[in-house]
This record gives C-alpha cells, sequence and structure tokens, in this order.
C-alpha cells in the first residue's frame, strides 16, 4: 500500500503520477487528442495512458523508449463479446504494441452464476496476453457484495494481475466502499484500480487509502496540478 502520510510533499505529486492511468475513451476522442494525451502522459511521467484499441499504434509510437505503459481495453464496455473475439483482441493489441490489457468480464455470465465460462474467459485472454499486465474490469455498479467477492476470487484464480472497479460508462464509478471490499477479498500481490468519477486530489487519496494502487482517470493531470500548485483541497 502506498503510504500518503509518510510521503514529502515535494515527492507527492510524483507519487501521485505513478498511480495514475491517464485516461482517453470517449467515443468521439480523435487522433489528434490522443496525440495530445500521449505527449501530456511523458511530460508529467504517469504510469500508463488508457486508450481505444484503434490508436494503440499509434501510443505506442509516442510512447516507446518512455516510462509511459500503453494500455488498451478488451470487450469494452459491456464484456459480453465472445471469448474468441477477446482472444483476437488481445493478440492484436500486444503485436500493436499494448504493454497492459484492461479486459471487461462477462458480466452477463457471472450474473447467471456461470462461473466456469468467467473465468475460462478471463484465462485465454491471460494467456493471449503473453505475460502482458492483465486488470479485469468487473463494472461493480453492476453486481452484489456477494458478486463482487466471486468476481474477484475467479480473476485471481484465472491469473489476473488486477482487478479494477469500473469502466467509467456504469451507473456509478469506484467507490471506496468497493476498493476496500476488493483489497480484503483479493491476494496481496493482485493490485486493485480504481477508476470512473475520480477527478480530485481528496478522491484520489481515498482510493489510495482504501487499497488501490493504479487509479484510472481522465482527469489525472489536473489533479497532480493541483498538489503542486498547493490546491489539494480541489
Amino acid at each position: 500500500m502506498i503510504d500518503i502520510h509518510n510521503t514529502q510533499a515535494s515527492h507527492l505529486p510524483h507519487t501521485i503520477a505513478a498511480t495514475i492511468d491517464a485516461t482517453l475513451l470517449h467515443p468521439t476522442a480523435s487522433k489528434a487528442e490522443i496525440i495530445s494525451l500521449c505527449k501530456k502522459a511523458i511530460q508529467y511521467a504517469v504510469k500508463a495512458v488508457c486508450i481505444p484499441p484503434d490508436f494503440v499504434a499509434d501510443a505506442y509510437t509516442l510512447c516507446k523508449n518512455t516510462s509511459v505503459q500503453v494500455c488498451t481495453v478488451i470487450g469494452f464496455p459491456c464484456g459480453y463479446d465472445t471469448t474468441q473475439v477477446k482472444e483476437y483482441a488481445a493478440a492484436q493489441a500486444i503485436k500493436f504494441g499494448a504493454d497492459e490489457l484492461d479486459m471487461v468480464i462477462n458480466i452477463a455470465r457471472l450474473k447467471s452464476s456461470d462461473y466456469k465460462y468467467v473465468k475460462n474467459d478471463i484465462q485465454r485472454i491471460v494467456a493471449a496476453a503473453d505475460n502482458h499486465i492483465i486488470k479485469v474490469i468487473l463494472e461493480t455498479c453492476f453486481l452484489t457484495h456477494d458478486e463482487i467477492i466471486t468476481a474477484c476470487k475467479i480473476s485471481e484464480d484465472a491469473g489476473a494481475d488486477f482487478v479494477k472497479t469500473s469502466t467509467g460508462f456504469g451507473s456509478q464509478g469506484a467507490t471506496v466502499e468497493v476498493v476496500s471490499l476488493m483489497r480484503t477479498v483479493i491476494n496481496k500481490n493482485i493490485g486493485i484500480k480504481a477508476s470512473g468519477g475520480i477527478r480530485t486530489f481528496s478522491h484520489w487519496k481515498n482510493m489510495i487509502n482504501a487499497g488501490a494502487q493504479r487509479i484510472g482517470t481522465s482527469s489525472g493531470f489536473a489533479i497532480i496540478d493541483s498538489v503542486t500548485s498547493g490546491n489539494v483541497n480541489g
């Protein structure tokens, strides 16, 4: 867990940047906007950019030889693509330069208690990703307390590196309560990515304190700027 309280003020912007997946997944996002995002991500030294699959090659060209990872989404945002489609999409994303994949769990299958299908779906994407980082998006706003627990355990058993709260396209994003629940359920070696509605330093801090290691947000640069300028209440 990141120890915010023992982080020197001068190091805080760097600490924040190291957790940020700077995200641009809006359906109208242009190539120019993706390029701008990548350039700012390099400038701010955030952990990753999270962008649509169609722009992975462009992001790779800009981010290669930097510390910024290229992340894209699989089965986004509903998760109900067939496993074969997700598999192909994962392999293509890796081929074009993705370092990390955020895949959406098959929500309908989970809610139908078809746990064998859900586990196999994740396992095959993990295999297709060829040792690249896999984050499994649970879309927790659609799940019950017990379903969140089950989804976390299945994701861990299937070989995921992270579980992630939300796509940002559901009815609710990340909450402290859900992140805390995920942290109590998931193995300490599995990361948690909080995503959806995280727009301020206070939001960031609350998610980190709840147990998240990554923060998916379109407001990452603004959060870092608010700390750099001393406006940590914004």
